[in-house]
């Protein structure tokens, strides 16, 4: 498994172990994979970027990936491929990538490297800084990395967890509709936006049950309440609170890690569209500077197409080797 010359996995197909560090061997074409909840995106090298639909986290992973793999190498004529992928929804990294490696042997591919998401933004994000990375979009993870430890925080999904990201704004502003509605709130000018979707309020929860992009649908609500926030204290509200827990999980990462552990500054870095609002962003920073004093947050620095492509050349002590799924076909 991991090792090279340079400390780098090693791609021989009878190498399991990361102690092999005796070859260094040619750079192979690289097939990076950044997929999430609000779309795919591929690059091979630095070539150009392709965009497919969103990865569906209810469904299998490894046959959605093996058509996107299928797609971006078609009429490349490229051999022996390292297909690398930060995938949302991945709980067992090394299951998808034995999954996926059966997949697409056929389309010239010889290794197979995937991770969780939240490995490739903040590998995007801070390389091989210790610090967390907060990723929001539709749905959110934070990833923290110290000396010898990591730890993911929140990532759950939109059933049980995602604190903070897009789909929890939107259903916080189908929650604070349905109160005003109801009298157990106060009125909100998200109101006359969600009837623009469901003229018929007490019948929108069936809707909702049985539309299949119910997740992105409901995220889709998030714009409007960054749009109405500087007039509308309710949304304004919403953002405030999605601030404030996605500050929460970052300081959870940080603490499980030991950082900032005596240091005088710690690397925080804030990614995805929720952070494009400047309330949600000015509410993260103040909470987490309250939190955390050493943080030094900066917002919307990611790149997680080269992080995807850097999971193949971490050195074989990095702390995120464990996490990511490895396989030489």
């Amino acid at each position: 498994m991991p090792g090279s010359g340079h400390g780098y996995l090693c791609p021989m197909p009878d190498c399991n172990t990361i102690r092999c560090m005796t070859t260094t061997f040619p750079p192979a074409p690289v097939l990076a994979i950044d997929a999430g909840q609000s779309g795919i995106r591929s690059q091979i090298d630095s070539g150009e970027v392709r965009s497919f639909a969103a990865i569906r986290t209810d469904l299998p992973l490894a046959p959605q990936l093996a058509s996107v793999v299928e797609q971006s190498l078609r009429g490349s004529g490229l051999t022996g491929v390292t297909v690398s992928g930060g995938v949302s929804g991945v709980t067992h990294a090394q299951t998808v990538a034995d999954e996926l490696a059966l997949l697409v042997e056929p389309f010239g591919v010889a290794r197979v490297f995937v991770a969780h998401d939240s490995i490739s933004a903040f590998l995007g994000a801070l390389g091989s800084e210790l610090g967390a990375v907060v990723a929001a979009g539709t749905g959110v993870v934070t990833l923290a990395v110290g000396e010898e430890r990591l730890a993911q925080v929140d990532g759950w999904g939109y059933l049980v967890g995602d604190a903070g990201s897009g789909y929890w704004i939107g259903r916080a502003a189908l929650d604070a509709v349905m109160r005003a509605f109801d009298g157990r709130g106060p009125e909100t000018a998200l109101t006359e936006v969600v009837l623009a979707h469901h003229p018929d309020l007490p019948s929108m929860y069936v809707s909702l049950q049985t539309n299949e992009g119910k997740v992105r649908h409901i995220a889709s609500f998030a714009r409007s309440v960054g749009d109405l926030a500087e007039t509308d204290a309710v949304a304004a509200g919403i953002l405030a609170s999605a601030g404030f827990q996605l500050a929460a999980s970052v300081a959870a990462g940080l603490a499980r890690v030991g950082l900032p552990g005596g240091r005088s500054e710690v690397q925080v870095r804030a990614i995805g569209n929720v952070f494009s609002s400047p309330h949600v962003a000015a509410a993260f920073r103040s909470s987490l500077l309250e939190r955390v004093p050493e943080a030094r947050v900066a917002v919307g620095e990611s790149h997680p197409l080269d992080g995807a492509a850097m999971l193949p050349h971490l050195e074989k002590d990095h702390a995120l080797i464990a996490s990511i799924g490895f396989v030489t076909l």
